[in-house]
């Protein structure tokens, strides 16, 4: 694996340079639902912004979804902030190196607490995460969705006991670390994987057995629900356009989005008990439609120019004016952001 890894693996990923437990903890947790490609330029403009664990602790909570935003799962971002704060608190201004300490934070489980303690410090530590599953599954051919909690078990035994056997040069537990992640990523692919370049393919049991695009077992088939939802677009004399935070748990939680309404009704209440105009007078645009890990949602936008609220925005209320110029400092869900985007190009 190392020596694979020495020659293929990938080492000028943003956060091994250099590679400090706070940028090591960062990067995993933005890695936990995000490929490489994509959380590379998030992180980099997040460190630039809060270069340390301190500086993320003291950050308010909208700066932190403002960097986050576009990049989703966004309890990530929310527990990112509550774990910088606990660590200020509790252990002075630092990342625990104990590994119940760790996983007692915020958004850091079994797996991502051993993936910070291997390469921030060099400890040995199994990690189980999505590309890990899968390459063991693949070598030693297990059956059953990686999910179950028996399947996962015998994953993780598994995973302790190659760590346990694995003859190690000193300082190379990272390098070991990443080169695990690195082969799933790269070539242990979910799709078209490339067996042919493994280091590992003379023992695979999957390749040997032509098992390989049955590995891993697949989660069992379920129909997400479909949900459908108005959102209001008002906007001002000026052009600014109305956002309201949403609540501090549930979906999209703690950003400022366009508010939000079940159904047509419920929607036309919103308007009249916040918004002056006539309700009627809305334009109709073409519905998006987005995925949740859950659900599905489809969205009807419903927008007024020119409108403005029936009473004053106090300065506790979860409602805003928004200038244009400034959308880009607020954290905005993608879809939301999208749409708003989409409309500064009209002509």
């Amino acid at each position: 694996m190392l020596a694979w890894f020495d020659v293929s693996g990938r080492h000028d990923l943003p956060w091994q340079h250099p590679r400090s437990p706070y940028r090591v903890w960062l990067s995993e947790i933005m890695l936990q639902q995000t490929q490489v490609k994509t959380a590379a330029p998030y992180f980099e403009r997040f460190v630039a912004a809060l270069p340390t664990l301190r500086d993320l602790a003291a950050a308010p909570l909208d700066d932190v979804l403002a960097l986050w935003s576009g990049l989703g799962y966004y309890a990530r971002a929310r527990n990112l902030h509550a774990a910088a704060k606990r660590c200020v608190e509790l252990h002075d201004g630092d990342l625990p190196r104990d590994l119940d300490a760790l996983t007692a934070l915020p958004g850091i489980g079994r797996s991502t607490a051993a993936a910070i303690a291997s390469q921030a410090w060099g400890e040995r530590c199994a990690i189980l995460d999505g590309n890990v599953k899968r390459v063991l599954t693949r070598y030693h051919g297990i059956d059953g969705y990686p999910g179950l909690p028996a399947v996962e078990k015998k994953l993780w035994s598994l995973a302790e006991d190659h760590v346990a056997r694995a003859e190690l040069p000193p300082l190379r537990m990272a390098d070991y670390t990443q080169a695990q992640m690195d082969l799933g990523a790269t070539l242990c692919t979910r799709a078209d994987p490339a067996c042919v370049l493994c280091p590992m393919q003379d023992d695979c049991v999957a390749r040997r057995e032509g098992r390989v695009a049955d590995l891993p077992t697949p989660k069992p088939g379920k129909t997400p629900p479909q949900k459908y939802a108005h959102v209001l677009w008002a906007e001002d004399s000026d052009g600014r356009i109305l956002l309201q935070r949403r609540p501090p748990s549930g979906i999209w939680a703690s950003l400022w989005t366009l508010p939000q309404a079940e159904d047509d009704t419920l929607a036309q209440d919103w308007f009249q008990q916040h918004l002056t105009g006539e309700f009627s007078h809305a334009q109709k645009l073409p519905a998006i439609d987005h995925a949740f890990s859950h659900y599905k949602l489809q969205l009807q936008p419903l927008r007024w120019r020119g409108t403005a609220l029936r009473g004053r925005i106090g300065d506790n209320d979860d409602l805003r004016w928004v200038a244009r110029e400034e959308l880009g400092a607020i954290g905005i869900p993608a879809p939301i952001r999208k749409l708003l985007e989409a409309s500064a190009r009209e002509p």
